[in-house]
Order: C-alpha cells, then sequence, then structure tokens
C-alpha cells in the first residue's frame, strides 16, 4: 500500500492532521477520520513520520459510497492512481474518485470503467483475465467478472469511516481485504459476504498484503500458503496456514512498511519510509537492510518476467535490482512525481501508476 493511501495521523478524535505533499504538488486538506485508541507505542514518531509524506493526495476524492457513480472523466488516465493490476496485455487501474481505468492492447489505450461509486480507490486485485475486486475508502469492496469494464458493490461500510487499502485472493473463493486501524475482513465465497477478524491485539495500519510466490519450477507441489502483511510503526505479520493465523515478527525498524515483495516463501523484501528497504532470507526471522542511497519513501515492489526487481517510491524515485533485491541501483523520473506502483507490461516494459496517472517507465525499456 501507498502512502498516498495513509494520510491520517493518530490525533484526538475528530482533529485531522494535515500532510506535507511532494515537491510541486500544493498542500490539500481533507475531512477528518475517527481514532479508536492509538496504543502509544512509537505514537509521536509516527504522527512525525506520517507528516512527512505525501499522503495527502489520498484525500483528493470526495464524495461517499452511497449510490453515487464515478463520473467518466476524459483525463482520468491523467488523474491520481493508487494501483494497478495487469493479466497478460489487459492492465486494470484505480484511484481517485472512483475511477478506474482499462486497458487490453498492453496500455496503449484506455477505457474509463463503470463503477458505482466516488469514494478513492486503494487497491486492486485480478484473479484472472475477468474476475477481480477493487477496495477503497468507506470500506468499499467491489467485484468484476467482465474483466473490469463493470463493477458491482459488494460491501461498503461509510459509517465505520475505515478505508481499506489493500486486497488479495488466494483463489476465485478466498480472499482478505485489510486497512486502517486493523482492519482485517476475509471472505470464502468470491467476495459475496465479508466477515471481520482480528489478527492482532494492536490496531497498527494494515498496509499490504504480500503473498509468497509459488514454486517457480515445480508444478506439482501446492501453491505456498506463506502470506505476509506490511504494517504501520515497523510491524509485519506472517501467515503460514493461508491466512488463518497470523504472528508477528520480528522487526529491524520502527517506520510504517508501505509495500513489499516475496520472491518465495523465504525471501522477502520490505519497503518502507525515507527510503528504508530491507530483505530477509528466512522468512521475516531475520533482516537485512539494501542500501538504497534515498530518503524518498519507498512504496511498493514488483518482479519482472526477466526477474528484475522495481521498487517505486515518492519524489519519482525507482530502484531497481537483478541479484534478488541484495542491491539496488537508483533512478528518478525528471518530473519527481510520486509513483505508487509498477505494473509488468506484456511486451517486457514498465507501467509506473501514481499522482500522473500512468506512465510508461523509459528505463525498462
Amino acid at each position: 500500500m501507498s502512502p498516498f493511501r495513509s494520510t491520517w495521523t493518530r490525533e484526538a478524535r475528530g482533529v485531522y492532521a494535515g500532510v506535507v505533499t511532494p515537491p510541486c504538488v500544493a498542500p490539500r486538506t481533507g475531512p477528518p477520520l475517527p481514532v479508536r485508541g492509538a496504543p502509544a507505542r512509537a505514537r509521536s514518531r509516527r504522527r512525525a513520520a506520517h507528516l512527512a509524506i505525501a499522503g495527502l493526495l489520498a484525500f483528493l476524492a470526495p464524495g461517499s459510497a452511497g449510490a453515487e457513480t464515478a463520473v467518466q472523466a476524459p483525463l482520468a488516465i491523467e488523474s491520481l492512481l493508487l494501483d494497478g493490476a495487469a493479466v497478460g496485455s489487459r492492465l486494470v487501474v484505480v484511484g481517485a474518485r472512483g475511477h478506474v481505468l482499462v486497458s487490453t492492447d498492453d496500455g496503449a489505450s484506455w477505457t474509463q470503467a463503470e463503477v458505482p461509486t466516488r469514494v478513492l480507490l486503494t487497491a486492486v486485485h485480478m484473479h484472472d483475465a475477468r474476475t477481480g475486486w477493487a477496495v477503497g475508502h468507506d470500506a468499499v469492496i467491489l467485484r468484476t467478472g467482465d474483466g473490469g469494464a463493470t463493477w458491482s458493490m459488494v460491501h461498503q461500510a461509510p459509517e465505520e469511516e475505515l478505508p481499506l487499502l489493500d486486497v488479495w485472493f488466494r483463489d476465485a473463493d478466498t480472499g482478505f481485504a485489510v486497512g486502517a486501524y486493523g482492519y482485517f475482513l476475509a471472505t470464502e465465497d468470491g467476495g459475496e459476504t465479508w466477515t471481520p477478524r482480528t489478527i492482532s491485539a494492536n490496531d497498527f495500519h494494515l498496509n499490504a498484503l504480500v503473498p509468497a510466490a509459488g514454486p517457480a519450477t515445480d508444478s506439482s507441489r501446492p501453491p505456498s500458503q506463506r502470506l505476509f502483511i506490511a504494517a504501520e510503526a515497523g510491524v509485519a505479520y506472517r501467515s503460514d496456514d493461508g491466512g488463518a493465523t497470523w504472528r508477528e515478527l520480528s522487526s529491524p525498524y520502527t517506520g510504517s512498511w508501505f509495500g513489499g515483495l516475496a520472491l518465495d516463501e523465504d525471501q522477502v523484501l520490505l519497503a518502507g519510509l525515507r527510503g528504508h528497504l530491507f530483505r530477509s532470507a528466512d522468512g521475516g526471522e531475520t533482516w537485512t537492510e539494501v542500501t538504497t542511497h534515498t530518503r524518498a519513501t519507498l512504496t511498493g515492489a514488483v518482479r519482472l518476467p526477466s526477474g528484475r526487481i522495481v521498487v517505486t517510491g515518492l519524489e519519482g524515485s525507482v530502484l531497481t535490482s537483478d541479484d534478488g533485491g541484495l542491491s539496488v541501483a537508483g533512478h528518478r523520473l525528471a518530473s519527481r512525481a510520486g509513483i505508487s506502483a509498477a505494473l509488468p507490461l506484456a511486451d517486457g516494459g514498465v507501467l509506473l501508476v501514481g499522482e500522473f496517472g500512468v506512465r510508461r517507465w523509459p528505463g525498462a525499456d
């Protein structure tokens, strides 16, 4: 989950703390979010850290989950977009004001989808070329059965004023959605119904679901049951039974994690505030810091079919690794625009997703 999506800080109930935006982006204000009894641990550190990142862009999306539908906007593809999913040459990206855009030609052209909400959409997961889910503010969960062209509302809880920040499905039936203040929802029926669960006594923001990659060479082995969650305040969780139970891992860092990448069941990367990138070779039991030479907040990571790893960040930061994340090389967009995610393209390129909408990254060509 990108820090674009995590903009609230733990203040008194009904008080919203502003956030400093990246260069060339004017500061904005947004609606208050409730606070549900923040734990004292590292509270002041988290507040100061969150005030230093570009998360306020998440409140560019006014509106409630209600009966409003997303407005068809000619420039939606250039608006704030936060996440995307790629299945072959089909791409689906989501973001501000309920915008969902679909490309069937590897990003050469885009069509805006019909979406029954105007809330900020924070994450999307496509199980295959037709079936997928998207989540966002007001605990909205949407589902598509036609490759992203149209979406139906399967869950919303605006009265809770809690955003969902990521979604992932193990198969067509079993999935999870996570969000602020420890919000965790599970489904066993393809998203028809969702059940709240508690995975920890803490109420840290659950920022990103990080599934362990399945075996690359042995198709006879069952899919991995290991799953990680990147969370607030340096917290990370691991499940070894497909998400049924979770345990907190030892952490090398007290700042928030916003994304991660599991190369297999043991090799894991976590990315977070101030350019911090850590790697584990034993499933999160121990960690080694990866030198990034940047102080920009890192937002996520993806592995390309070639094996190259691409890590995205604010201030136009793009890090690449060709050795499994042991080391990275730094790159930066000339515009220094914040990047929320990266998608592999079928032709071997990389599509960046962020405050500029979508943009092909020339560094991958």
